[in-house]
């Protein structure tokens, strides 16, 4: 389907928002990169054959290769007389079975995807049963070991608020600004499965991952929950557990 964009004189400069669900599996992650399958580069050669144009899409947030999006907002900027429903519409029709717009809309024209966002939710799901799963491989990470998941709760409890995180980051030394607020934490069991829920007003590199692979040891009982603390209080990324891995995170939603 190829939509032409309309160079004439009705042609318009729209800031067009998208919401975008995604299955990272086979993704190098969002940003474009040479030679790369990537979720922007695909979105943005859809939007160049709808309006004729090159445009820069801008993600809420840059997600890693394996990392799943169920509501990822996106954002840009195109000069062009078709509207924005008629623009979902094609990119659906354009887009890979892995990557589907759920909604689009013309934004004000000083919005942006990124910087506009006030918080942001990420969920991360571990299969907590001694055997695999054929169809969940690719969206949980298995943890065969019974889960304490009071423990693990009394753990995240002490990252509410306001903290500087860089015992969670993996680049943290060369990031200055490494404080953010986590308003929610939640630990929920739903059957085979634990599923962790973090809403904050920004996230660092790989910082979901690491608390939840930090949190993993507290509930296998190879960290306690003072050890957990004192872990958060160094600030040494390398005190800290390891990165859980990519299958089992999904971007959540984006609030405004």
């Amino acid at each position: 389907m190829t939509v032409s964009g309309g160079k004439d004189a009705d042609a318009t400069l729209r800031t067009i928002a998208l919401r975008l669900e995604y299955d990272g599996t086979r993704f190098a992650g969002w940003q474009r990169q040479d030679g790369q399958r990537t979720v922007q580069g695909e979105i943005e050669a859809a939007i160049e054959r709808i309006v004729g144009e090159r445009a820069t899409v801008h993600g809420s947030g840059r997600t890693d290769a394996g990392v799943h999006a169920l509501g990822q907002v996106a954002s840009f900027r195109a000069r062009t007389r078709i509207g924005a429903a008629e623009i979902g519409r094609a990119l659906s029709a354009m887009l890979p079975e892995d990557i589907a717009v759920l909604g689009a809309w013309e934004a004000d024209a000083d919005f942006h995807a990124r910087f506009g966002a006030a918080s942001k939710v990420y969920r991360y799901r571990v299969l907590n049963r001694r055997e695999r799963s054929a169809i969940d491989r690719a969206f949980s990470h298995r943890v065969a070991a019974p889960l304490d998941l009071d423990a693990m709760r009394a753990a995240a409890a002490v990252l509410l608020g306001r903290h500087d995180f860089r015992a969670f980051c993996t680049e943290a030394t060369s990031r200055n600004d490494t404080v953010r607020t986590v308003s929610r934490l939640d630990l929920e069991r739903r059957g085979d499965y634990i599923v962790v829920e973090i809403e904050a007003d920004g996230f660092l590199y790989n910082m979901v991952r690491s608390i939840v692979g930090t949190l993993l040891l507290v509930g296998t009982a190879k960290m306690s929950v003072d050890a957990f603390r004192n872990v958060f209080l160094s600030r040494d990324r390398r005190r800290a557990g390891p990165t859980a891995p990519a299958r089992g995170l999904f971007l959540v939603e984006v609030r405004y």
